[in-house]
Formats: C-alpha cells, structure tokens, sequence
C-alpha cells in the first residue's frame, strides 16, 4: 500500500488539473506562455500519474481497468470483473 500522503496528493492535482482546464486551453490557443507559467504547477495535466484507487500504487497499472495488476488479479479471481476470467488449459 502507498503511503496516504502520495494518495492524497495524486487526488488534489486532479482536482487542481480540472479546475484550471479551461483557463489553460484559453491561455494555450492565445500563445500566452507568460499567463501559462503564472499558472500552478501541479494544474498541468502532464504532472498526473495513473494511480490504483485501491492499493495506491503506480507501477503496473491497467489502463483497461484502472486498477494495478495486483489489485487485477485479486478482483478477477474473486469473480467482481465481468468477462474476465482465470485461464486454464
């Protein structure tokens, strides 16, 4: 498990990322680049990382899922994803 803390951080960029996107997309088409460094750092979309909601780790994430791989393979063997099933032949 990550540490509450890098959770928690994760989740207030994409708070931050959200509130500034319409701000950011208007500064970009104008070609202000001064008005975009004056922004915040952390509401630049490119400083958020894919972070598994339960276990709160970065590597080994599953697009497809949104959750990491460890975090997969328990889901899918307690039979809580649809269509995904543990192979055997």
């Amino acid at each position: 498990m990550a540490k509450k803390s890098w959770i928690a951080r994760e989740k207030k960029r994409r708070r931050m990322v959200e509130k500034y996107r319409a701000k950011r997309d208007e500064l970009r088409e104008k070609g202000d680049q001064i008005g975009l460094q004056k922004l915040p750092r952390n509401s630049n979309p490119v400083r958020l990382n894919n972070r598994c909601p339960l276990t709160g780790r970065t590597r080994g994430f599953l697009r497809d899922f949104g959750v990491s791989r460890i975090a997969f393979r328990d889901l899918a063997l307690e039979g809580k994803i649809p269509g995904v099933r543990k192979s055997s032949w």
